[in-house]
């Protein structure tokens, strides 16, 4: 296929997951790529910084065992997935409840068994019921393991509003969308105020019913990482600045032109804007992640724990050291802690304080080990959102990206599929069929 004038068939530009995942598929079909990207690394924003034997994301996006792509996506097999205790730990009232429902790859058995599980726990008396009485508690398991048995096709068809207002018109309490459903929301989402499309709010709920909330052992930078070596040697080109780009060619900064037979945008939004003015630049959530560490870690143990009170700046926070001990260095605890929106003037003091709160121990003698603010870190999905919007621009110019899906390593990773789909159609070239199990096989944390 290729021609001596070109050099490569397909250049990608932006070395994240989905640009990776695309031209993991594209080599694999035979087509020569190469892969631009402006950072020394991959990874995009799932990066993660070491600091004196710590690994701290910057991001720290959660995963879903029940996310297809990762299960679909070839060279992930490798990936090892450190799975937080079922459900959530929800602060309310000055106490935490353990609150959640496990559905099991959405059969009806699973379902039923979730809902009995559920309806069955052990509750803590009142004051403090984050959810409700035990009635809305039975209702919030049945919603929740229907979503885990409900077709992702019939989701997309609901009627789309706003996620908070789709929640109050299905007749779910005050009490069980503000102390439950809104604080794991913002976790999934970023987003506290509930305004993403309420079909995506659906599918992140049917992700944490069928499945279990998770992160790559090890840092986010791993699932990227793992996708680069699928790659042939002299693909990835670190270190390149595009400040160009056509149908058949990609200019930089300082590396010349590559030309090429078609060109695959694969950065973050407003990137992809500024090399083709038109493109549509969504909202964003803000996303500040804090590092602390401790000689004495609080007693969560592998829990996520969520604040329903919104006593303080911290959405939600975990023990990372306890989830995945290759983050910390031996006899160090790790705890990662983030906030969602504009983070207060004096951010340590406030996360700090509202920490001391969730976990119920003093955080005086913490040490802050680092602070990473992005503000444009996920993309706002407020309705009507497209969760799929065309990957083909023009023959020979395709874009993809967690903003072209759903703002989710699984959104990233599908459009990532998408494109070279579409890519590999025109081309000639009939697009793989490979076959895995649907879900990723997980170690257990």
């Amino acid at each position: 296929m290729l021609q001596p004038a070109y050099q490569a068939d397909v250049v990608v530009v932006g070395a994240g997951v989905a640009g990776l995942a695309a031209a993991q598929r594209l080599t694999s079909a035979g087509v020569t790529t190469a892969v631009l990207e402006a950072a020394p690394c991959p990874g995009g924003r799932m990066s993660t910084e070491k600091v004196d034997g710590f690994r701290l994301d910057r991001i720290g996006q959660l995963l879903s065992t029940a996310y297809p792509e990762l299960g679909a996506t070839p060279g992930l097999g490798a990936l090892a997935l450190r799975r937080f205790e079922p459900g959530v730990l929800i602060h309310s009232d000055g106490r935490r409840h353990r609150v959640g429902a496990q559905v099991h790859r959405g059969s009806a058995r699973g379902a039923l068994h979730a809902v009995r599980a559920f309806a069955s726990a052990p509750r803590p008396q009142q004051p403090g019921k984050p959810v409700g009485t035990a009635v809305d508690q039975a209702r919030l398991g049945t919603a929740l393991a229907r979503l885990a048995a409900t077709p992702v096709e019939r989701l997309l068809a609901r009627p789309e509003l706003p996620a908070a207002q789709a929640l109050t018109a299905r007749g779910l309490p005050a009490r069980t969308i503000d102390g439950f459903l809104r604080p794991l929301l913002a976790a999934l989402l970023c987003d506290p105020d509930l305004t993403t499309s309420s079909r995506c709010a659906d599918l992140a709920l049917r992700a944490f019913a069928a499945g279990r909330l998770c992160v790559p052992e090890g840092g986010a930078e791993v699932l990227p990482e793992l996708l680069a070596r699928t790659l042939p040697p002299g693909t990835l080109h670190t270190g390149v600045q595009v400040t160009s780009v056509s149908t058949t060619s990609v200019g930089t900064a300082e590396h010349g032109e590559f030309r090429c037979r078609a060109v695959l945008l694969a950065t973050d939004a407003r990137t992809a804007a500024d090399l083709l003015p038109g493109l549509r630049v969504p909202d964003f959530h803000p996303v500040t992640v804090i590092h602390h560490t401790t000689d004495v870690p609080p007693t969560t143990g592998a829990s996520l724990v969520l604040d329903a009170d919104r006593g303080g700046p911290v959405s939600h926070t975990a023990l990372m050291s306890d989830l995945d001990p290759t983050r910390a260095p031996a006899g160090r605890a790790l705890i990662s802690s983030t906030v969602l929106g504009t983070p207060p003037p004096d951010l340590d003091t406030a996360v700090r304080t509202h920490l001391s709160r969730l976990y119920g121990t003093s955080t005086a003698r913490w040490e802050t080990l680092a602070v990473h603010h992005t503000p444009e870190a996920v993309p706002a999905m407020r309705p009507p959102h497209d969760l799929h919007r065309p990957v083909r621009l023009l023959a020979g110019l395709y874009v993809c990206g967690d903003h072209r899906d759903t703002s989710t390593v699984q959104g990233a990773l599908h459009s990532g599929h998408r494109a070279s789909q579409a890519l590999l159609t025109d081309l000639g070239l009939t697009p793989s069929t490979h076959q895995e199990d649907p879900m990723l096989t997980t170690r257990a944390a």
